[in-house]
């Protein structure tokens, strides 16, 4: 017996570049049409309220036209099942004696800052115990 090949679906296949550039285009087109009727609407044939909201319409339409332009294939689904947090590894306990004041001396000291010995002062360079002057 062979084993099963997985069946792939054609519905399950992306929408053609061309044919979503084309439906975006046709989608802002028509958008910038309704646009252009506003305005003729709204300089030519209406009066009061209407002549309001056709300019409204003109003034709103050039943005949601150009987010739905831009709208694309993008479109990104993210996992939104909960995430249980690992355990964090530990460190193996430490085997032997621990180092510290008691089994070395200085061994447990921690030095955060220390001066380079200076030209100028010849008392801070190693191996000059008398002072010269």
């Amino acid at each position: 017996m062979r084993p099963a090949e997985p069946v792939h679906s054609i519905t399950s296949a992306p929408e053609p570049l061309a044919d979503d550039q084309s439906r975006r285009m046709t989608r802002y087109l028509v958008q910038m049409g309704i646009r252009v009727v506003c305005f003729l609407g709204a300089i030519f044939l209406a009066d009061g309220w209407l002549r309001w909201v056709l300019v409204v319409g003109a003034v709103v339409l050039p943005y949601s036209a150009v987010l739905f332009a831009n709208a694309g294939r993008d479109r990104v689904s993210y996992d939104t099942s909960p995430v249980t947090p690992t355990a964090h590894a530990q460190l193996p306990a430490p085997t032997g004696p621990v180092p510290g004041p008691t089994t070395e001396p200085g061994a447990g000291r921690v030095v955060e800052h220390q001066d380079e010995a200076h030209d100028d002062d010849p008392g801070d360079r190693p191996g000059d115990d008398q002072e010269t002057r």
